[in-house]
């Protein structure tokens, strides 16, 4: 088999290693993208806004702050992972300052053309 094991989306975020606090705003701003981005499932969506829905909610554990963090990670690495591979890509190469691998629609350029038959 030929396949390449998969790598982790937020590995390839945060490459560069940027450090603690720049890794986790291009995090999040990665999730805040995905989750305006009309091509990810409505359904999909729910994990990181639930996630956060319960950051707020009064239901805890035992230990109060882990459970809340564990859950944000949790919801925030499951999001990301089940989210379209190109879509992730294309908004991490724009949060991070690349240009994006797939085309834009200013990118594309329509011409005339005109089609000679030689018969």
């Amino acid at each position: 088999m030929t396949d390449k094991p998969k790598k982790n989306r937020l590995a390839k975020l945060n490459q560069d290693n940027p450090g603690l606090f720049t890794s986790m705003s291009r995090t999040l701003q990665l999730v805040f993208r995905l989750v305006l981005d009309g091509r990810v499932s409505f359904w999909l969506k729910l994990l990181p806004i639930g996630a956060l829905a319960y950051l707020f909610s009064p239901l805890d554990a035992a230990i109060p702050a882990v459970d809340d963090a564990l859950i944000i990670g949790l919801g925030t690495y499951t999001f990301l992972e089940l989210c379209p591979q190109d879509i992730v890509e294309e908004h991490q190469a724009r949060i991070v300052g690349r240009q994006p691998v797939t085309p834009d629609e200013e990118d594309i350029v329509d011409v005339p053309y005109t089609r000679i038959d030689e018969d």
